[in-house]
């Protein structure tokens, strides 16, 4: 039940948000994801003996997706020109802080490479589904959120139903082949439905295919995020969410498949 409550809470939420607040609402919820997210990973470094400082790490994510989503119409820059500077000085204070929490070791490794690469690995997806909403509107965002959640529900209820072959047994021992082929069918199917109404200009056929590709982009930021899980020998990324663990357990799919959306909108549609 407590599983269910929260579905319910968190499918309230985005819908409301997207379609009825106004834009800067949507800008503040992917920032708040993007710190609760980024102190996710930190924490997750923190079980390899690397304390990572999951308030830096929050902010710096929370910070690139500000900047990636409206910095450069704030400042007049390129978007080219912002990240770079953003880049520039997220190395130097990971680097400065790192000098900072100790003597050389293999968790100052861990603590440098997570300091840097947490926030551009939460921040910059999350950047790029704020900016479809911003110059797409609130139909194509919902068409992306939409298409992953059909994913991954039907991957999980095919999988229970007529799963055998594991697909990444060593990665998420759940997940299988068949599953993924399950998945993969009906997002096709609900990509094709779904885009008269919220993906104008794209015909159905063409919507079926990219939600094809964006559940296997999917699929594989689920399985990146178990990678970094199970790396760190935790089953959930926290216990913020009941019933759900962490942001980052809800958004994973996400991370990897707001891009491609982003890259599609952006430069062939």
């Amino acid at each position: 039940m407590t599983r269910v409550l929260s579905a319910v809470v968190i499918a309230a939420l985005l819908p409301a948000t997207i379609w009825f607040l106004p834009p800067w609402a949507t800008v503040v919820l992917a920032i708040a994801g993007a710190v609760l997210a980024g102190g996710e990973v930190a924490g997750l470094a923190s079980h390899l003996g690397a304390a990572v400082p999951p308030t830096f790490v929050g902010a710096a994510a929370g910070l690139v997706t500000f900047s990636t989503a409206v910095g450069p119409m704030l400042t007049g820059a390129t978007s080219g020109d912002t990240f770079v500077g953003l880049a520039l000085a997220l190395v130097v204070a990971a680097g400065v802080i790192t000098l900072a929490l100790g003597p050389p070791s293999p968790a100052a490794f861990t603590r440098a490479t997570t300091m840097v690469f947490a926030p551009l690995y939460v921040g910059l997806p999350l950047g790029a589904l704020v900016w479809i909403h911003a110059h797409h509107g609130a139909g194509p965002t919902t068409w992306l959120i939409a298409v992953i959640a059909v994913s991954d529900s039907a991957q999980y209820y095919s999988g229970r139903t007529f799963g055998r072959r594991k697909l990444a047994p060593a990665v998420s021992p759940a997940k299988t082949v068949e599953g993924a082929i399950g998945g993969l069918i009906v997002v096709a199917i609900a990509g094709a439905l779904l885009a008269p109404p919220l993906l104008p200009g794209v015909s159905p056929i063409a919507a079926a295919g990219l939600a094809e590709l964006l559940a296997l982009f999917g699929i594989a930021g689920d399985l990146f995020e178990s990678l970094l899980k199970r790396s760190a020998g935790v089953k959930d990324s926290s216990q913020l969410i009941p019933g759900h663990g962490g942001v980052l357990d809800r958004i994973d799919s996400h991370l990897f498949a707001a891009p491609i959306f982003y890259l599609f909108l952006r430069y062939v549609a």
